[in-house]
């Protein structure tokens, strides 16, 4: 089985997406829940599942120790990495036949460059992105789960990663603010905004159905979804 691409043993879809959604991509800032609702719902739709290979990376704990001498090469190694496990993922998928859950874009990896690198090493960076990601399939619909500062670092905090360890406000301030940028301008696919600061979808059941629901209806234009919980 391919590292990139992880097959649902589940036979039968519990939820149905509309004909013309076959590509789900779920985004959203560190600790924001991506792989915890990709896995769900690729579960869910009986899809198969591409998940993002971060601990593959070896430059990625030094990078979190010290930035700026390991940004260029970090950034261009996900790079890489990601555009492999999309093409691997769909020279092996039929898109018409199965559903495609990923637990990120593949434009993320430029806002991580604009926030991490310096003008020569974005501009290096934008020369080999381009040249290598012309024919990469886009989404039918993202989803971008949104949370505040505050929510992700205890989310970090929580799932005690030793490399986030040094991950500070303002640095998930400054990438948050290139998030909700980069998806209130997205004009490719449709965009479902999930606003999760309220609600626990991994542990409660109630919250995940409305999450669930509100996906299902696959909105055809950008659209900001804020549940409340309890």
């Amino acid at each position: 089985m391919n590292e990139a691409f992880v097959g649902q043993s589940r036979s039968e879809a519990t939820i149905k997406l509309p004909e013309r959604v076959h590509f789900v991509a779920i985004d959203g800032v560190i600790g924001a829940g991506k792989t915890s609702l990709a896995r769900i719902l690729a579960k869910e739709l009986g899809a198969n599942l591409v998940l993002e290979q971060f601990e593959e990376n070896p430059f990625l704990e030094r990078f979190y120790e010290n930035p700026a001498a390991y940004a260029f090469q970090t950034q261009l190694f996900f790079l890489l990495s990601r555009l492999r496990q999309f093409q691997d993922a769909f020279v092996q998928n039929d898109l018409f036949r199965h559903n495609v859950v990923s637990d990120y874009t593949f434009e993320k990896d430029r806002i991580f460059a604009l926030q991490n690198l310096t003008d020569s090493e974005m501009a290096m960076y934008d020369t080999v992105s381009n040249s290598l990601s012309t024919s990469l399939p886009h989404p039918d619909l993202i989803i971008y789960l949104q949370a505040d500062v505050p929510t992700l670092l205890s989310r970090i905090s929580k799932r005690g990663r030793a490399m986030e360890k040094s991950i500070e406000g303002n640095y998930l301030r400054d990438l948050l603010q290139r998030y909700d940028h980069h998806f209130w301008h997205y004009t490719k696919a449709p965009v479902l905004i999930i606003n999760t600061n309220k609600i626990d979808f991994v542990n409660n059941e109630k919250h995940l159905q409305m999450v669930l629901n509100a996906i299902a209806a696959a909105p055809t234009q950008t659209t900001y979804f804020a549940p409340e919980g309890g």
